[in-house]
């Protein structure tokens, strides 16, 4: 078989294949690759030697058996029989379910979250998010530190693993998301600059050097990162890329990488036949990501919308340090504010950030589905200093509260997005945890997180050990909770509220403009119309009144018993509960 390398720096490059070696050849057609062929099938172990250097894993490897620091092994992705034809289903009317596969099951691996996807289908999400598979150091970890982009993480099960899981979804009707990184690639097994310049010193990222993406010998490393993009949808038959950190993507070029990502990947559904999306994580309240190509947007299909979870989140609980200072102030009229116009910071002041931030979007120009609403988050619960779930702060006293929280996110007019366990409201904590093979590494990731929490007044005892393995075990998900109270009646609600926007189509229409608000800060009620829907929460202890304004209503779902409005509209809605009607 032909193997091939970019390796621009090098004088010369050679393949150590099984236990026979051979020089590779200059490519006279590209610049800075070198090319050769040598006897290979599926799982024979290979990697370069740059200048008689030790040997590498290939920086484009489908596979590292023995982890980020072994060879790579040949991978034939025409011996997997897919067993399920897939049409492919797109992002519109989706609901979305985070899931990490260390931890969704005490197994940890591909194939026992496959067993567990019946849950998700009668559960009625639409597709499974997998948080990263990439090789990364040791078994366990978040997945954010991986490093070679095109291979799946032996502890989880590797390539033939993630197409079961992949068939298995697919079977029950469930689309696969998987979470990529391109902002950074962690410190431990990173070959990367070995090779050539794919990261440089123009730019910083919280991360130290920025990936190249407009220095010279940037072409080559655009072309990697696109390749690898590609790759997972084509080879593994999923159906759409989230994007972590897009704001770290640090490109001055006039098209900027994320324009020509989304470029390539409508070109593949297009060759494919079957729809594709991206989802970026960004920072940067800019529509211009979400706006489509043709209207001078980057053309990214959708976006996660942290503002709309800080609004929520402040409302709920009360918080308001660091970034949620801002919505604390009037968390009501801040849920207003993103409910109705996507984004809170919109060219306002933020305090965190000491500047103004963000700019407006156009909602006539950006449907509703663009942006992605969630009450909870693997960011959003890891990287608090416990890694407590919202349920940690509800039950046993509100669990009312997590009801009325659901109720916003699945009726609301953003894609919705579950983190795994929230939908029985998981009393399991979901916490920072690393298996980094490197003493010294392992230290500086342990000395910094809690560093950074003792700035906020944690005690350094307090603060779980990202080391040991008893942080990952307590994130794994206690599979005997939804069987019994409060959980069972938190996930009987989730699923008739996912049911229900599958019914309902005012609940999926794209027209932001459509939802209208109203609320009252003192009383702790909130309530908005999408189109002939009412949906109406009360966050208080004591029942409210609630003027919605319709006479004639329909009860579509109800958290506690409830009557139909009044003869003046009015809505008698008990303490911590939520509606959901129908006008008639």
């Amino acid at each position: 078989m032909q193997f091939e390398v970019w390796a621009p720096q090098a004088d010369r490059v050679t393949l150590h294949c099984e236990d026979s070696t051979r020089a590779l050849e200059r490519d006279p057609e590209r610049e800075g690759w070198w090319s050769g062929e040598a006897r290979a099938a599926d799982g024979t172990r290979y990697g370069f030697a740059l200048d008689d250097g030790p040997v590498l894993p290939d920086p484009r490897s489908r596979r590292q058996p023995d982890g980020p620091d072994g060879r790579s092994a040949v991978v034939d992705h025409e011996r997997y029989a897919w067993r399920v034809p897939w049409a492919g289903r797109a992002l519109p009317g989706a609901v979305l379910y985070e899931l990490h596969v260390g931890t969704y099951t005490r197994e940890g691996t591909l194939d026992a979250a496959a067993e567990r996807l019946g849950h998700l289908a009668e559960l009625g999400v639409t597709h499974v998010q997998l948080m990263p598979l990439c090789p990364f150091p040791g078994v366990h970890g978040w997945g954010y530190e991986g490093v070679s982009l095109w291979a799946v993480h032996e502890p989880y099960g590797g390539p033939e693993a993630l197409k079961r899981f992949v068939d298995r979804a697919h079977e029950l009707g469930l689309g696969v998301v998987l979470d990529v990184v391109h902002n950074h690639l962690g410190p431990s097994g990173n070959y990367l600059p070995a090779f050539g310049p794919y990261f440089t010193e123009t730019h910083h990222t919280p991360w130290g050097a920025a990936v190249n993406l407009d220095a010279p010998g940037s072409d080559e490393v655009r072309a990697y990162l696109l390749g690898s993009a590609l790759a997972w949808l084509r080879d593994y038959r999923l159906d759409g890329l989230r994007l972590d950190a897009v704001h770290a993507l640090k490109d001055t070029r006039a098209c900027h990488f994320l324009e020509e990502l989304s470029t390539a990947v409508d070109a593949l559904a297009a060759e494919l036949e079957r729809p594709l999306f991206l989802i970026a994580e960004s920072d940067l309240n800019d529509p211009r990501i979400i706006t489509p190509r043709t209207q001078g947007g980057l053309g990214v299909h959708a976006q996660w919308n942290d503002d709309f979870h800080h609004a929520l989140h402040t409302t709920l609980t009360g918080e308001a340090q660091g970034y949620y200072e801002d919505f604390a102030r009037a968390p009501f009229a801040a849920l207003t504010k993103t409910l109705v116009g996507g984004f809170f910071h919109d060219g306002t002041y933020s305090t965190f950030r000491d500047r103004r931030h963000g700019r407006p979007l156009d909602r006539a120009r950006v449907a509703g589905h663009r942006l992605v609403g969630y009450t909870q988050t693997h960011d959003q619960i890891g990287n608090r200093a416990q890694g407590d779930r919202l349920a940690a702060a509800m039950l046993p006293g509100s669990p009312g509260l997590l009801a009325c929280a659901a109720a916003l996110v699945l009726t609301g007019p953003f894609t919705p997005m579950l983190f795994m366990g929230e939908e029985w409201a998981a009393g399991t904590p979901w916490q920072f945890f690393t298996d980094h093979t490197d003493p010294e590494l392992a230290e500086a990731v342990r000395a910094g997180r809690r560093r950074e929490f003792a700035a906020h007044g944690w005690a350094e005892e307090d603060i779980p050990d990202p080391q040991d393995p008893a942080t990952r075990d307590r994130s794994c998900l206690d599979w005997s909770e939804p069987e019994s109270e409060p959980h069972a009646r938190v996930l009987a609600w989730y699923r008739e509220l996912i049911a229900l926007r599958h019914a309902q189509p005012d609940l999926t229409d794209p027209d932001l403009a459509d939802t209208k608000v109203a609320c009252d800060e003192d009383a702790r009620w909130f309530a908005f119309r999408r189109g002939d829907v009412r949906v109406a929460v009360n966050l208080g202890k004591e029942p409210a009144g609630i003027p919605l304004g319709v006479r004639q209503a329909r009860v579509l779902a109800a958290w506690e018993p409830v009557r139909t409005p009044d003869a003046d509209g009015v809505l008698s809605l008990p303490g911590e509960s939520c509606v959901v009607l129908t006008q008639e």
